[in-house]
C-alpha cells in the first residue's frame, strides 16, 4: 500500500530532527526502522533526508510509506462488505454475524480479511490485514483496519490506552436491575478449555464493563454497553455473572429460541484519526435478527 503523508513543520517544532518529530507525532521505533528501508521514504521540502536531518519552522516534511508485500496466509476471497468509511490510512466495516475475522483451521476462506484482501486485490493494491478491534465471530457490527504499518501502530497503541471508545448492544435474558452500573469481575480462562473463560477473583485480569438498559420487550431487555477492557468474551461472561446472560450466546447461555448467535452488536465506534487527530465517529444500526428479537 502506497500512502504519502505530508507533515507542515511549525515553530513549536523548529530544531527536531525528522526522527524526533516522527516519534512525537506517534510513529513506532519498529516504525522508523521500517520506513528507513524504504526508496526515499524521507523528503523535506522535495529532497531526500535522513532521520538525523534537522527540521526548521516552515519545511515541508514527506513520509512516502511503500508496502509491496500481502499477508501470506491469507487468501483472496470473495464476500460482500459493509463498509461504513474509508481514506488513505483505514477502513471501517460492519460486519456480519458469522464471519470470522480472521482465517483459522475452521475458517481458512470465510474471514474479514479475505474479504478484504479480495477488495484491495481488485484495486490493484496489496494489503497486510491489520484489524484494531477484533470481533468474535458471530459478534455483529463495526471493526476498524489500519491501511499501513503507521496507521496500524498508532491505532494499535491507542487501542492499548483505552483511546478507541467502543459501544455495543446486547440484548439479555429479562428486565434487568439496577437498569446502570458498572461490572468490575476480574476474567480468566476456564480450565480444561481453550475458548471459554469465566469470573476469577484468584487469577483472573482485571476487566471492567458499564451497562445501560435502553429497552424492554417480550420478557429481554436492550442493553448499551461500554468496554473500559478488552478481554476475551468480557460482556458475555459480565452480563451472565449479572444474571442477565445473552439470548443465544452457544457458550455461556445455549438458549437458541430467539436468535441463533449471540445477541451482541458492536454499535459505536470512535477515535482520534491516527494521522490527521480529527475525532471520527461511526454507529452501525441494529441488525435484522436483533432487531426482531425486540419486535416478537
Amino acid at each position: 500500500m502506497d500512502r504519502t503523508i505530508i507533515y507542515p513543520i511549525t515553530t513549536q517544532q523548529d530544531g527536531l530532527r525528522v526522527e524526533q518529530f516522527l516519534r512525537r507525532m506517534g510513529y513506532s521505533a519498529q516504525n522508523l526502522a521500517s520506513i528507513k528501508r524504504m526508496p526515499e521514504s524521507i523528503l523535506v521540502n522535495g529532497v531526500p533526508c535522513y532521520m538525523k536531518h534537522p527540521l526548521a519552522a516552515g519545511d515541508q516534511l514527506q513520509v512516502r510509506i511503500n508496502e509491496q508485500k500481502c499477508s501470506e496466509k491469507i487468501p483472496p476471497v470473495y464476500a460482500p462488505l459493509s463498509i461504513v468509511y474509508e481514506d488513505e490510512d483505514l477502513i471501517v466495516v460492519n460486519k456480519p454475524a458469522g464471519m470470522p475475522i480472521h482465517p483459522s483451521l475452521n475458517h481458512y476462506t470465510g474471514s474479514l480479511a479475505n474479504a478484504l484482501a479480495w477488495y484491495y486485490q481488485e484495486q490493484g493494491k496489496p494489503f497486510i490485514f491489520r484489524c484494531c478491534n477484533r470481533l468474535d465471530r458471530d459478534t455483529s457490527g463495526l471493526t476498524v483496519v489500519a491501511k499501513h504499518l503507521v496507521s496500524g501502530s498508532i491505532l494499535s497503541a491507542m487501542t492499548k490506552k483505552k483511546e478507541v471508545r467502543r459501544e455495543y448492544l446486547a440484548i439479555v435474558c429479562g428486565k434487568i436491575s439496577p437498569e446502570s452500573g458498572t461490572i468490575c469481575a476480574p476474567l480468566g480462562r476456564k480450565e480444561g478449555s481453550i475458548i471459554e473463560r469465566f469470573v476469577d477473583f484468584e487469577k483472573g485480569e482485571p476487566a471492567v464493563t458499564h451497562y445501560r438498559l435502553l429497552d424492554e420487550k417480550n420478557g429481554h431487555s436492550l442493553v448499551s454497553v461500554r468496554l473500559e477492557t478488552g478481554r476475551t468474551h468480557q460482556i458475555r461472561i459480565h452480563m451472565k455473572y449479572l444474571g442477565y446472560p445473552l439470548i443465544g450466546d452457544y457458550l455461556y447461555n445455549p438458549d437458541m429460541e430467539w436468535i441463533t448467535r449471540q445477541a451482541l452488536h458492536s454499535h459505536r465506534l470512535s477515535f482520534s484519526h491516527p494521522i490527521t487527530g480529527q475525532w471520527m465517529e461511526f454507529t452501525a444500526p441494529l441488525p435484522e435478527d436483533m432487531q426482531k428479537v425486540l419486535e416478537g
